[in-house]
């Protein structure tokens, strides 16, 4: 390995983010992301005193021995969330791909920035003070300190298990067989034994661990070896192939949608939408991800009793018709990016593209409403309530998601999924957009249903849903203007990202 290479690269990757056409504009946004992450640097630390105090109350296992038994669970619990904020190397390889460097270097670079990053020590803030408040005082300071540091070593583990996972689902939505398959053998002792025979058999890679037994750390670092070369190899196989376009081409039958034709403009609009759906790789991959989300937890509202208390059955029931629009709403115009130029020739062309969108994830919205539908004949919720959230939705929280339309200034790739350097999201003002969709609704119920009734608090939504529905050609305007103000400043960063 090239240590000094791969030094300079990520120091190249870093002064590249500083000189992007972008960070001006999320100078705010990081700013709120550095404050959310230090109320969730604050949460861990508290259900670390929970835990503790858990462990300290046991008498049948030591405190290493308790936080080993639930290990597995806190890394799914990492590996799903590192979906959110975690790149693989593969995406940031692209510009070096011609450089007369190893060709494992960069890849090789990237991956163990990945593993030293800061954001897998987050995980400290709820071992630390474990160790601190259970291991310290009973077993002795270094006791504590290789139950933190092996549990570090887990988390750096479970970033090239991810690592690898999330380049396999790039490739193919198959590969998610892979993490099921194994997850399903780790958590094989629940589903066979109980919860307590799963406990006990994880339990048991505590003391090796915390007590420093070399066996214990070799197996690890043999694991972590392997996952290692492996990632390295496929992540440059993947790369390879997408650079060098080795992808057979099939030929499709093209569907021409003549009944859009009678909406005019508006309607050519609408194809291109659906077209867009159809055909592009990354824009299919997400609405079916969102589809396959919208299915999955309508069926869990409707068939379980997960969600029963007042608070989450607000925040599912917004949670459910919000999705759809904040995972693909969200990069409204990204995808556009990549033919901006042909749009912005005629006048008010975005116009109408801006009401196509709207309208096709309006009608969207027909899918969760009709999952949500079981809901009704059980009586967990109104019929009231599902009209009322489906046009609530359609209104003020699409009004504010599209409002992106204005920021978005990063292309999105149709087709490439590894190289491309629209890959890598870096606009921070999406994140705040997406949780104000999320959370601001159910503050909204919350705070309506603690002044007057449950029928009043949806019908007051149906209203200002329907409010803003009637008012739509006029604030989808007013973000048309507001895009042609910026047009210049946005086609130059989307030519750039391209």
């Amino acid at each position: 390995m090239n240590f000094k290479m791969m030094w300079l690269l990520n120091k190249h990757r870093k002064l590249s983010e500083k000189r992007s056409l972008a960070y001006d504009q999320n100078k705010v946004a990081q700013v709120v992301i550095y404050v959310m992450s230090g109320l969730a640097l604050l949460y861990l630390m508290f259900i670390s005193v929970g835990l503790s105090f858990a462990a300290n109350s046991m008498d049948t296992c030591l405190p290493c021995e308790f936080f080993y038994g639930i290990l597995p669970i806190l890394l799914v619990v990492d590996f799903f969330f590192r979906f959110i904020w975690q790149h693989t190397p593969v995406q940031l390889v692209k510009p070096y791909m011609l450089l007369p460097i190893p060709r494992y270097t960069c890849v090789q670079g990237f991956m163990l920035a990945n593993m030293l990053s800061s954001s897998n020590a987050i995980w400290l803030a709820l071992t630390v003070p474990f160790a601190l408040m259970t291991t310290v005082f009973s077993e002795g300071i270094w006791v504590a300190v290789g139950l933190v540091f092996s549990l570090h070593l887990f988390i750096v583990l479970n970033s090239q298990w991810y690592m690898l996972a999330r380049t396999l689902i790039n490739i193919s939505v198959k590969w998610w067989l892979l993490p099921i398959a194994v997850y399903a053998l780790i958590f094989a002792h629940i589903i066979f034994g109980g919860f307590d025979e799963f406990f006990d058999f994880y339990s048991s890679l505590g003391c090796g661990f915390s007590f420093g037994h070399p066996l214990y750390y070799a197996a690890l670092l043999l694991v972590m070896a392997g996952l290692f070369e492996i990632n390295k190899r496929v992540q440059y196989r993947c790369t390879y192939q997408e650079t060098a376009n080795v992808e057979q081409v099939k030929m499709k039958t093209v569907s021409e949608f003549n009944t859009l034709d009678q909406f005019g403009e508006t309607g050519e609009y609408l194809k291109l939408e659906v077209k867009s759906v159809m055909r592009n790789k990354n824009v299919r991959k997400s609405f079916i991800f969102s589809m396959i989300f919208v299915c999955l937890l309508s069926s869990l509202i409707s068939f379980t009793d997960i969600y029963e208390d007042s608070f989450s059955k607000a925040f599912w029931v917004v949670y459910t018709f919000v999705l759809y629009g904040a995972m693909t709403l969200i990069k409204i115009m990204s995808a556009e990016g990549n033919y901006i130029d042909g749009l912005m020739i005629h006048k008010e062309n975005i116009m109408k593209l801006l009401q196509a969108k709207y309208y096709f994830y309006s009608f969207l919205l027909i899918v969760p409403f009709f999952l949500m539908l079981p809901t009704v004949f059980m009586e967990k919720y109104t019929l009231l309530a599902l009209v009322a959230m489906a046009c609530f939705s359609a209104g003020p929280v699409y009004c504010l998601l599209m409002q992106m339309a204005v920021y978005n200034r990063q292309t999105l790739p149709l087709n490439t999924k590894f190289v491309s350097k629209g890959n890598v999201e870096t606009n921070y003002f999406q994140i705040i957009a997406e949780l104000i969709a999320m959370f601001a609704p159910v503050m909204f119920i919350s705070i309506l249903k603690s002044i007057c009734s449950e029928t009043v608090t949806f019908i007051i939504l149906l209203l200002v849903g329907v409010l803003f529905i009637a008012t739509h050609r006029l604030w989808i305007r007013n973000i048309y203007r507001r895009m042609m103000k910026r047009r210049y400043h946005n086609m130059e960063s989307f030519r750039a990202t391209r």
